[in-house]
């Protein structure tokens, strides 16, 4: 079983004091003194993981319904190339240094496997495939982000010591669309055709993001937003929205190879823009969800086992459900519920599975390290 690219989870490294934050490995707030968490990023990521909870909902919902299947194309525009944006500007920091390496295992490592083993045993059931093996080899359904993040953030130096690592990065996901034979393993072509867009975080500063804040800025996004969508329904019977995944060739999309290169720059050209208009108008200010902002990486891995149950029970089956008010509720019931995930009642269940204390898994000193501002 292979899903669409999901969102997100962030898992940022401490980024430079230029920031105005102070951001531990697993996305969770652990206020550094003298650092406060910027509002703007906290609110982005929240934002975006509805949308990620949102989009998924709205798979079921695709078949018949042009306007949910335009929808779904704008939403998967956006929300992948944002998560991955702000982890990438969050990572500028990484060095590989020993603190950061523990962060890095306990953050992504140790949930990608729980959670990994988690889904193929959940979705033997739902999927009815009881012999379905545990392969951490291949990620399954959502956790391929946190594989991809992890080799993301173990190349961060290379990155960072380019002169010009965008063109490089872009060039290496124009070559991946020409590669089938790359295979499943860490889901690589993902990880290779979504690198653009880390890279291009690891080259923003905050005055980049001041920019987009601006309000003529904020002023052109809502019809840059609207004629996207006019084109994403006019492009449902002629786009095949699977390149929005960023997992396969052209080859095995079915279409000449020289269509993979040309449509890696023009969705990396496209998304760009979307996301700049979806960041355009995040509040900067503290708002009723921005505490929950630090709890993405629960409602980005919980929501997941919602998604898939709610398909093997049957909750898509009344007819209603497909018309207009059944994806009003089913647009409404999925921002609730990963919502509810973000809380932090939720975090303190699930805090074992999704940022672990290990230190007893490393030396004395790396953990001290790890623990200075």
């Amino acid at each position: 079983m292979r899903a669409s690219p999901t969102a997100s989870a962030e898992t940022p490294v401490r980024p430079p004091a230029a920031t105005g934050t102070a951001r531990p490995a697993t996305g969770t707030a652990r206020p550094v003194p003298g650092k406060q968490r910027d509002p703007f990023f906290d609110n982005a990521k929240y934002l975006a993981i509805v949308l990620v909870a949102i989009g998924h909902a709205w798979e079921p919902l695709r078949s018949g319904s042009r306007g949910v299947t335009a929808l779904y194309t704008l939403v998967y525009a956006v929300h992948m190339p944002a998560f991955i944006v702000v982890s990438g500007y969050f990572s500028r920091s990484f060095r590989a240094t020993p603190p950061q390496i523990g962060r890095l295992v306990t953050g992504v490592v140790v949930p990608y496997v729980l959670f990994e083993t988690a889904y193929t045993l959940f979705t033997r059931w739902t999927d009815h495939q009881p012999d379905r093996a545990i392969s951490l080899l291949d990620p399954l359904y959502l956790t391929w982000f946190l594989a991809a993040l992890f080799v993301w953030r173990l190349t961060t130096p290379l990155w960072n010591h380019l002169r010009h690592p965008l063109p490089l990065a872009l060039a290496v996901a124009m070559l991946a669309t020409l590669s089938p034979s790359i295979g499943d393993d860490l889901d690589l072509q993902r990880v290779l055709q979504f690198l653009p867009y880390f890279v291009l975080g690891l080259r923003l500063r905050p005055e980049h993001f001041q920019l987009v804040r601006r309000p003529e800025v904020r002023q052109l996004a809502l019809p840059v937003v609207g004629c996207a969508l006019a084109v994403a329904y006019w492009a449902v019977p002629r786009f095949d929205y699977a390149w929005l995944f960023h997992n396969a060739s052209a080859d095995q999309l079915g279409v000449p190879d020289w269509e993979g290169p040309l449509m890696t720059l023009a969705l990396f050209a496209c998304s760009t823009l979307l996301v700049a208009c979806f960041l355009a108008w995040v509040p900067r200010r503290r708002t009723w969800f921005t505490a929950l902002g630090a709890g993405t990486l629960y409602g980005y891995l919980l929501h997941g086992f919602l998604a898939q149950g709610a398909k093997s029970w049957g909750w898509y089956d009344p007819s209603w459900v497909r018309g207009p008010l059944g994806e009003i509720v089913v647009t409404l019931a999925a921002a609730a519920a990963v919502t509810a995930l973000c809380t932090p009642p939720v975090r303190r269940v699930f805090h074992f599975a999704t940022e672990p204390e290990l230190r007893w898994a490393f030396r004395r000193d790396t953990t001290e390290l790890a623990r200075t501002p």
